[in-house]
């Protein structure tokens, strides 16, 4: 198939789970034959030394500049005259447009794929079949942050721009030959919103053998691991659960564990926290303080998608403590392959048995390496996305 992918971020390097996504599947689409001409955004021009990365796997790269930081007064002004929510305007890109509607007229294209919904304000009309992939239900997302919002005045604007966001969010849904969605959860909401829409689940995976390569020795000292982007909402929202009414107690318990906030951005939105005892950092291959680490615990309340700390996790045989809505998108069950708990304080209780309990330990990290490499490796979820790009593009031929 000959394919215009469309994408918010550049994917390479693997900094987000989105760029991690994106990277390993063109990787893998383009071993099985596809061919892939990629438009992405990016906040700045120090970014295009990566281009050659994606280039190995990619007909063409061709990159378009969004603004750079996200609350500038211009794009908090377009927002409030326009019917677009602020992300839609935040990942807008002057030109992107008019050079997708010269490349689809300079190329035959099979179909577009679009990762996520906010890029597809850039596709002029056209008769290609567009593949709408959606990493998350952004408008649930954003509506739990309205909701936990403090502030009466900017709460009413937080959810009259919720509301613009599920507006198009699900128009989009609509204009898409066919979306995409991360896990069965998603889905249903999908579905329950539009019942005639046409969903199939690719899920978010994991490259089993990267991570379950051994680099470093796991750390005598106990170690609580939270990783993330932390650019993204609910991995803010659950180090703030995590240090306030989660570390203390399992702190108490356990006097000699550590607390590390590994991730993108950590040390702008955290470096407050750093002490003795929490670390706050970010590092170049994350492998190294899964595999130190001794448990990942994510009070996740935020919904939407699958999380790649999860997987990550799993394949390097690091246990995981979270919420329902934290292990969403995956089968594993709790007291098999993790423990799921949904009050910060059995969070608390759950980890600390955990770490005092070894073969209970060894019991959840051995089911989750072996689910993991079954079930979410990458080469399968490929191959899946490949069938339905074959059937997608079929029709435009």
């Amino acid at each position: 198939m000959k394919v215009l992918m469309l994408t918010p971020y550049l994917p390479y390097p693997l900094l987000t789970g989105g760029q991690t996504r994106s990277y390993n599947l063109i990787r893998r689409l383009s071993k099985l034959g596809h061919q892939i001409s990629l438009f992405s955004l990016v906040k700045n021009d120090q970014e295009r030394e990566f281009i050659g990365q994606l280039e190995k796997f990619c007909a063409k790269v061709q990159i378009f500049k969004r603004s750079q930081h996200p609350w500038t007064i211009n794009n908090i002004l377009k927002t409030a005259l326009s019917t677009y929510p602020f992300l839609v305007i935040r990942n807008w890109a002057k030109g992107e447009k008019d050079e997708i509607d010269k490349e689809i007229n300079r190329e035959k294209f099979d179909l577009i794929h679009a990762e996520t919904f906010y890029v597809m304000p850039h596709i002029p009309q056209t008769s290609i079949p567009i593949l709408l992939v959606e990493q998350t239900i952004e408008y649930l997302v954003y509506r739990h942050f309205a909701d936990e919002f403090k502030i009466p005045l900017l709460k009413q604007l937080l959810y009259l721009d919720v509301f613009k966001m599920k507006y198009w969010e699900l128009n989009y849904w609509k204009k898409a030959k066919k979306v995409v969605a991360m896990s069965e959860e998603d889905k249903k909401t999908m579905t329950s919103q539009i019942p005639s829409l046409d969903v199939d689940i690719v899920p978010n995976g994991v490259d089993s053998e990267y991570f379950g390569k051994k680099i470093v020795d796991r750390s005598k000292d106990p170690i609580i691991l939270y990783l993330g982007n932390f650019t993204w909402l609910q991995n803010r929202e659950a180090v703030s659960i995590l240090v306030k009414n989660v570390w203390p107690k399992i702190k108490r318990k356990i006097p000699n564990s550590k607390l590390w906030i590994i991730g993108k951005d950590a040390k702008i939105f955290f470096a407050k926290l750093s002490s003795e005892d929490i670390r706050v950092d970010e590092v170049k291959d994350v492998r190294e303080v899964y595999q130190k680490a001794s448990v990942l615990v994510a009070p996740i309340y935020g919904g939407g998608g699958t999380r790649y700390k999860n997987l990550e996790a799993f394949a390097s045989g690091l246990p995981v403590v979270t919420t329902t809505i934290g292990i969403g998108g995956t089968d594993a069950r709790d007291g098999e392959e993790v423990i799921i708990r949904d009050d910060p304080s059995d969070i608390a209780n759950a980890t600390i048995r955990l770490l005092s309990d070894e073969s209970y330990y060894r019991q959840i990290l051995e089911k989750a390496k072996v689910m993991v490499k079954k079930k979410y490796d990458w080469d399968p979820i490929a191959e899946n996305l490949s069938e339905i790009y074959e059937k997608l593009g079929k029709g435009s031929r």
